[in-house]
């Protein structure tokens, strides 16, 4: 039975180092076929490099997907195109560079995926409906020969992720959340057969306000003004889910929320 292991927003210098040092040992103790990861935080907590998604490529991550992040870091756009396992957004626009979708083929076994923004509190604004925009490539990817979709759902609200994975119950193998970082209790399978989380959580460190130092974060909260909110480095671990697949229906048979702690050195 194919197995997918999803890995939340991948944050900072902390989130990535762990993921490349404890990734290939946990491969193999999950029985993982295929490691999908977002990764639009790796690069000091907003964007992401070629150089860095290369790292994770070579750690063992199969797929990466991005977010509301995706053009923050400095010429990435003139680089992304060079990155065959890196998917953007879907429903950006047509004119952004980048993949909006990747096939996966691991032991005969085929995954489609992408990401669709939600529409609701991002500053980034989508040029698709994210709904419209899944059913699409929904259908694009199953007529590629596809075994599996699977649909990550990056989104502020958290009723827009839920419709979303309603939307797809009986067809996606998965609708799992990102962008929050906060790791949700509301892991499943939908009645069709869909696994479904709000939010994955992130990979980085948890003594945190979402990745940053706590105290920046606070006083920001208390007077109002802008300032550097720098990387909070304690308390690292890795956040995500596992997904046992029915390759023959090519929905989910069983879904596990993925938590480990970086032990302290």
């Amino acid at each position: 039975m194919p197995k997918i292991l999803f890995l939340g927003d991948i944050n900072g210098r902390p989130g990535r180092d762990f993921v490349i040092e404890r990734l290939p040992t946990l491969r193999a103790e999950l029985g993982a076929t295929i490691v999908v990861a977002n990764a639009e935080n790796a690069a000091g907590g907003a964007g992401i490099t070629q150089r860095i998604a290369e790292a994770l490529l070579d750690a063992g991550v199969d797929a990466i997907t991005l977010g509301d992040h995706v053009w923050d870091q400095k010429n990435f756009e003139s680089e992304i195109d060079n990155l065959d396992a890196v998917c953007r957004p879907a429903n950006l626009p047509a004119c952004n560079p980048g993949r909006s979708s990747l096939i996966v083929e691991r032991d005969g076994f085929k995954l489609g995926l992408f990401t669709v923004l939600g529409r609701n509190y991002l500053k980034m604004k989508s040029d698709e409906c994210p709904f419209k925009c899944a059913d699409r490539l929904y259908t694009e990817l199953k007529q590629a020969g596809c075994d599996a979709v699977f649909a990550e759902a990056h989104m502020e609200a958290t009723s827009e992720k839920v419709a979303l994975g309603w939307h797809l119950d009986g067809r996606a193998v998965a609708v799992i959340g990102t962008h929050t970082h906060v790791p949700t209790a509301d892991g499943r399978v939908l009645p069709g057969g869909t696994a479904y989380q709000s939010d994955a959580g992130m990979c980085g460190p948890y003594q945190s306000v979402l990745g940053r130092e706590v105290e920046p974060v606070i006083q920001s909260f208390l007077d109002g003004m802008k300032r550097r909110f720098p990387m909070a480095a304690e308390d690292v671990r890795l956040a995500g889910c596992l997904i046992d697949v029915d390759a023959a229906s090519g929905l989910a048979k069983h879904f596990e929320r993925i938590e480990l702690a970086k032990p302290a050195s």
